[in-house]
């Protein structure tokens, strides 16, 4: 699409191989980088994609799949940047596997925390009575990307936060090994004891997390 060549030929234009070298380093060499920081790379993407805009509304879909085909991690950052704006409060039902698609696309933890907190988290408020199929869907899969996705969904929920699912989503995966699973856990935990300290008090109590979870769900209760 005209779109993605475009932002493909402007971000390319501004690589940085200095910033590529340490982006990749504190990203554990998982996936290329162009060396583009953030304010630079939104300003970019801003540019380009306000000379395509309409295109970019009608085919979001179809444009985020082809950016994550490309090696860049920046790509995949406007990639999930134009699914949150052009899809936001107007997901269709269908879009879960879409959703389920992106997270388990080259995961780690700097794209899957964006969808599962602005993506998933939006699409699951849309489609509000399905939530335990949809949540339970993620929480029982054999990957671990949609299991911290399951658990994190809710964060910025606030009073709107389904007690029952957050609690339950955290207890199943209470023994896991996974290090992503555990901060996870702490993490949605933690947002939601700035809504409801004692319930999460309460939780951790009775629950055998990890010690990490813990730590990371009281740390701002002490």
């Amino acid at each position: 699409m005209a779109f993605v060549a475009q932002l493909r030929a402007q971000l390319e234009a501004h690589r940085n191989q200095d910033d590529t070298l340490s982006m990749q380093a504190y990203m554990k060499d998982l996936f290329p980088f162009l060396g583009i920081k953030a304010p630079q790379r939104k300003a970019l993407f801003k540019d380009v994609l306000n000379s395509y805009k309409d295109d970019v509304r009608t085919n979001c879909r179809d444009i985020a799949i082809e950016l994550y085909q490309l090696d860049e991690r920046e790509f995949h950052y406007c990639a999930i940047e134009i699914v949150d704006k052009f899809l936001h409060n107007k997901y269709v039902e269908s879009d879960f596997e879409f959703i389920t698609g992106l997270i388990t696309s080259k995961p780690h933890w700097d794209t899957v925390d964006f969808i599962a907190k602005h993506i998933l988290g939006n699409y699951i408020l849309q489609f509000w009575d399905d939530r335990y199929v949809y949540i339970q869907q993620l929480s029982n899969a054999n990957h671990m990307w949609l299991n911290r996705s399951a658990i994190l969904f809710q964060l910025g929920y606030k009073a709107k936060t389904d007690t029952e699912i957050l609690f339950k989503t955290c207890e199943t995966h209470a023994d896991s090994d996974e290090f992503f699973i555990q901060k996870a856990i702490g993490w949605a935990l933690r947002e939601f004891a700035k809504t409801d300290a004692q319930s999460v008090i309460d939780f951790t109590s009775k629950i055998d997390l990890k010690p990490l979870s813990v730590r990371e769900a009281l740390k701002r209760l002490k």
